[in-house]
């Protein structure tokens, strides 16, 4: 499966040139052009997915799986002293290529990367509301 309109597509298999890292038969690991940090990476898959949704349960495992693995050896590889494994679902979520991706990005003492958000007080009555749902 691939979408022939697709950046992600064209750079994970080969049509536009990137800087690899890693790369099997299933997933592509790019540096990011636009970095959070230094090293800032994408995993990709080589097939088409527009976000988890869509992705299969042994796909979902082997791309997170590579995340654990790359966050160990980038950790050790550049030095940094922590480290931000990020997927966005959807334009609200923040997510700008429709084609699923794994940020990798290695944090570093009073980096000037921004992630994060806002934390919003909820009562408990509306943390039960939210079980409820849910759990249904």
């Amino acid at each position: 499966m691939k979408d022939n309109n697709c950046i992600f597509c064209k750079i994970s298999n080969g049509d536009i040139p990137s800087k690899a890292i890693y790369e099997d038969q299933s997933f592509k690991v790019i540096l990011d052009i636009g970095p959070a940090s230094k090293g800032h990476a994408l995993i990709l898959p080589k097939a088409h997915y527009a976000n988890i949704y869509e992705l299969d349960e042994e796909t979902t495992k082997r791309a997170f799986l590579l995340a654990k693995r790359m966050a160990e050896k980038m950790t050790k590889a550049l030095e940094c002293d922590g480290f931000n494994i990020v997927q966005n679902n959807g334009t609200a979520a923040g997510q700008t290529v429709p084609h699923f991706h794994i940020h990798l990005i290695p944090r570093y003492q009073d980096d000037d990367a921004q992630l994060g958000w806002q934390t919003h007080n909820i009562s408990t009555e509306e943390i039960e509301k939210i079980v409820k749902i849910i759990t249904k």
